[in-house]
């Protein structure tokens, strides 16, 4: 099946894909998963890390089918419809060190501009200087544009390359299937699980695959994408993709509202931190850095499920970096911002405003 006419790039497509990932995350909020995190790429990855055994905090370690789904889901489209186009070799390592830095401020706020949306959704006070963060760095990363900011040209690949980061996907479902939970045992056979915490919160895992793998699909096709969203509306006032960040925000609303677990505030809220000056600038560090990496993290595993390369660098620096950020006491938990995670948060942003500032053109 090649590409032709794609309903899901016109304007009623990206609401229709805002609309039903907005169902969809908070669906699996009522069958299991965290509280405002139906689907959160940051804090996901960071599961997944801690269930491999890249970090110990034992609190936050589950396979999480929904990112595994997103990357199938999207190399299955991009395969459909002809979109499947290895490519890569755009300063690699720049992008994964971008990855671990988006990884690390995001865990200062705890989540991703996806989870901004829900936190928002779920009545979440707090997100709102996340969001006010989000778009500050979205807008930092805009004026590096206006002055010719490029990580280089991606070149063609083979067609094997793009198959990696999918390849190790499916090598993680098959892996989860050979040892799955064990109730109350933290460990099945080379997989780490969360028996309390946030990581032991998940709906079943059919569920959270068949979800992810609508998401990615949906995706691939919409091109959706929360960076992109804010950028085209400051650089060029087009709300195309924010009409989908939009719709997704309204469905999950409406959901809310319609479970009854919409609780406007600042207290009490799942699995956020109250400081809310660490809150909008961890989301300021971790917005420069989707902007400079060119994507949100969900369109970055988007983007790697249909060949490139580069996305699936920024992906593995993410899943990187929520593991340092939680070894290393950068991350942020319900009692406050972590011991380091000022620190982090900081460094971070001047490593993002040295790479954007460096890779402008000259006289631009």
């Amino acid at each position: 099946m090649k590409s032709g006419f794609n309903i899901f790039a016109t304007t009623t497509g990206i609401v229709v894909t805002g609309l039903v990932f907005g169902v969809l995350a908070v669906l699996l909020q009522q069958a299991g998963n965290p509280g405002n995190m139906g689907i959160c790429v940051v804090c996901f990855n960071r599961d997944i890390a801690g269930a491999v055994g890249l970090h110990r905090a034992a609190v936050v370690q589950y396979l999480r089918p929904e990112i595994l789904g997103m990357v199938l889901g999207a190399f299955l489209s991009a395969l459909a419809f002809g979109e499947y186009k290895p490519r890569g070799g755009s300063s690699p390592i720049l992008r994964f060190l971008l990855g671990a830095i988006a990884g690390i401020g995001a865990l200062v706020f705890l989540g991703c501009p996806w989870r901004v949306i829900l936190r928002l959704a779920g009545g979440d006070a707090h997100a709102l200087f996340g969001l006010a963060g989000l778009i500050v760095g979205v807008g930092i990363g805009t004026l590096f544009f206006r002055k010719g900011f490029s990580l280089g040209r991606s070149q063609g690949q083979g067609k094997i390359s793009g198959l990696i980061l999918p390849a190790i996907m499916l090598g993680l479902t098959v892996l989860y299937l050979m040892d799955p939970q064990i109730p109350g045992e933290p460990k099945s056979g080379v997989l780490f699980y969360s028996i309390k915490g946030p990581g032991s919160q998940h709906a079943p895992f059919l569920f959270s695959l068949a979800a992810g793998l609508i998401v990615g699909f949906l995706a691939q096709r919409s091109r959706f994408c929360t960076m992109g969203a804010m950028r085209d509306v400051l650089l060029f006032n087009e709300w195309h993709l924010a009409l989908g960040f939009l719709a997704m925000l309204g469905s999950a609303l409406v959901l809310n509202l319609s479970f009854g677990s919409f609780h406007w505030g600042f207290e009490n809220q799942p699995v956020a931190q109250p400081n809310d000056l660490w809150n909008f600038l961890g989301m300021v560090t971790a917005g420069l850095a989707f902007a400079l990496a060119g994507g949100c993290p969900g369109r970055q595993l988007f983007m790697a499920g249909e060949g490139d390369n580069d996305a699936a660098i920024f992906a593995l620096g993410l899943i990187v970096g929520t593991a340092m950020a939680h070894n290393f006491g950068m991350a942020s938990s319900g009692a406050g911002i972590g011991p380091h995670g000022a620190a982090a948060a900081l460094s971070g942003l001047a490593i993002c405003l040295c790479i954007g500032f460096y890779n402008c053109k000259r006289g631009a």
